[in-house]
């Protein structure tokens, strides 16, 4: 658990609530964190589903694991204890927006069950929901678009999940995606029927899909 530093400080609630928000949105802030390895499709999901969400009228945002890297985690690595650091990270930023009445869909690998479970207890209950990507080391290596495997298994790149370091996969997530078999399509229609049976979203050509 990270230390709290900072003393002599308040929490201060706004005058307008989560349940505000969500009214006037018309959907329910949640986070819907998918996890997975390198090259299972996160992100391709993740970016198919808030597109869908776009044309039903919904407000969503994805928060993808390189592009967090790239200004808010830019001072972290892969080791371990960074890793750790970039998922609670993600995790506080993931509830500021369902605290603000938005879908937020994170797309990291996030390795390890630990650091998945503390970002689901920042949430009240069903406002976090994992998703497996599951797929086969072949056929994420075979897949591979940024050459991270081979990287890795030359020992270009040190610590990269699935081969010099471990993947926990989810004990008990609310969806699981296997993307050995289904496609882009499918995945994004799972996890929009799942938003929908949830009363997260309330869209007719959703629930009849």
């Amino acid at each position: 658990m990270t230390i709290q530093k900072a003393t002599n400080i308040t929490w201060h609630d706004g005058a307008i609530t989560k349940q505000d928000r969500e009214r006037l949105l018309r959907q329910k802030g949640v986070v819907v964190w998918f996890t997975g390895l390198s090259s299972s499709g996160k992100s391709t999901i993740a970016r198919a589903v808030e597109e869908r969400l776009f044309e039903l009228g919904h407000t969503s945002y994805v928060l993808d694991g390189d592009n967090i890297r790239h200004g808010l985690n830019k001072n972290l690595g892969f080791s371990p204890e960074d890793r750790e650091e970039n998922i609670r990270r993600i995790g506080e930023v993931a509830k500021l927006f369902a605290d603000g009445g938005i879908i937020a869909m994170t797309a990291f690998i996030s390795p390890y069950h630990k650091d998945r479970d503390q970002a689901r207890s920042l949430l009240s209950a069903g406002e976090f929901i994992e998703v497996y990507v599951k797929v086969s080391l072949d056929l994420a290596e075979e897949r591979d678009p940024k050459g991270l495997y081979k990287k890795a298994r030359t020992g270009e790149i040190q610590e990269f999940t699935g081969i010099s370091a471990p993947y926990e996969k989810p004990l008990n997530p609310e969806l699981v995606l296997d993307t050995d078999t289904m496609n882009v399509d499918q995945s994004r229609d799972t996890v929009l029927r799942y938003l929908a049976e949830k009363n997260i979203i309330r869209d007719e050509r959703v629930e009849s899909s």
